[in-house]
């Protein structure tokens, strides 16, 4: 993967990010110059197909543009099409590291949904890539009953626990869920989950990393509680003690052992799988657990999530079916445009651990559907449950 260093970062003010697959590719490529003078051109054009609204009839009906190939915008992005300045440099772009790990502190726009952010510490998880056929050894078998019987090969994987600019959250939230990362209450507290808002995980290959001249580059309620300016350092934004404690009191609430990805059809789907402790309920144990789930369109095809099928197996020996329409309340349209959605969801068990595995059922433009396979993974409780989760007070 290429990409030029010392071009400039930047961001459409009134919309954030400029996002999707077209402008992440064209970071990747030292193209910047290239989009804005796009961007200059055809601005509503590319704010259109940023919304994502609509669903599949948007697209069939859509009309392509004769100057840029790209949908027509419909009349309402027209009519409220802002004036003036509407792109503001926020840094400048660094290499990308090919190998190695990226430090505290440092800025990135995500690849795929565009956002600003700042690294808050790595995380070293095994990936368990089943389009990749491995060798017999150093391999994870399917769980019982799960489609499909080959073993999979895991392999080191570094991703990062990272805050999101608050500036950005409304302008990804129909892709992905800001406030994702959530914990189990204590004992004591009436609700039952409570989230951080603005905290993410992030895979190194989606970092896209830049500088700033800027001491306060990033909006959020924890940067200045986790992160101090020190321009002596590189990057410029050293971990607060506060940062280091919180860190070591959660880990095993923030922990990222596996991840799981599959691909059917040019739809990646990828499953990370959290525990989250042990409560009791009418005299017994109940074990959570919390997902993230990322789909991502490979292809050129536009497609729209429709259905989802689950099975989840509890050591108890019980085995459920879960079936509904869309996710998390949604029905996602993946373009080329905007290929990705990500979204987390919860489940418990009476028992201390478990398998999930599952299908989405995919509808394209003609109307047709296929199934595409959610990879099998493991609900395990090997964490302490002495400690509940400390959330962000200090």
């Amino acid at each position: 993967m290429q990409h030029q260093s010392g071009t400039c970062v930047y961001v459409n003010v009134r919309r954030g990010p400029l996002l999707g697959k077209m402008a992440a590719s064209a970071f990747r490529r030292g193209l910047w110059s290239t989009v804005s003078r796009y961007n200059r051109k055809h601005t509503h054009r590319i704010l259109s197909v940023a919304d994502g609204s609509g669903g599949l009839e948007a697209y069939r009906q859509r009309l392509q543009c004769r100057a840029c190939g790209l949908p027509a915008p419909q009349r309402r992005f027209i009519s409220s099409r802002p004036e003036g300045k509407i792109l503001e440099t926020v840094g400048v772009f660094e290499a990308v590291k090919q190998h190695g790990k990226y430090e505290t502190g440092q800025l990135f726009l995500h690849s795929v949904f565009g956002y600003r952010g700042i690294v808050l510490f790595p995380w070293h998880a095994r990936l368990y890539d089943r389009d990749i056929t491995p060798p017999m050894s150093e391999s994870k078998p399917d769980p019982p009953g799960a489609h499909g019987s080959k073993e999979v090969k895991g392999k080191t994987h570094t991703y990062y626990q990272v805050l999101i600019d608050t500036r950005d959250c409304p302008h990804i939230s129909q892709r992905s869920q800001t406030e994702a990362v959530t914990f189990l209450a204590n004992h004591d507290d009436s609700r039952a989950l409570y989230a951080i808002p603005g905290l993410d995980y992030v895979s190194h290959e989606d970092i896209l990393p830049y500088n700033s001249a800027e001491q306060l580059p990033i909006q959020h309620e924890l940067f200045e509680r986790f992160l101090m300016y020190n321009p002596a350092k590189t990057p410029p934004f050293t971990p607060r003690d506060t940062l280091k404690a919180w860190q070591e009191k959660n880990h095993p609430w923030l922990e990222l052992s596996d991840v799981h990805r599959e691909t059917t059809e040019n739809i990646r789907v990828t499953v990370i799988p959290f525990y989250m402790g042990m409560r009791e309920a009418q005299n017994s144990n109940v074990y959570w657990w919390r997902y993230c789930i990322r789909l991502e369109n490979m292809g050129s095809e536009v497609v729209q999530l429709r259905e989802r099928h689950w099975r989840i197996f509890s050591l108890s020996g019980t085995l459920e079916t879960v079936r509904g329409r869309g996710v998390v309340g949604r029905e996602p349209v993946l373009s080329k445009e905007q290929p990705a959605f990500q979204y987390s969801s919860h489940v418990s068990l009476q028992a201390p651990s478990g398998h999930m595995w599952g299908t989405f059922r995919i509808e394209r433009t003609d109307g047709s559907h296929f199934d595409v396979r959610i990879p099998p993974f493991s609900l395990e409780s090997n964490k302490d449950d002495k400690a509940p989760p400390a959330g962000y007070t200090f």
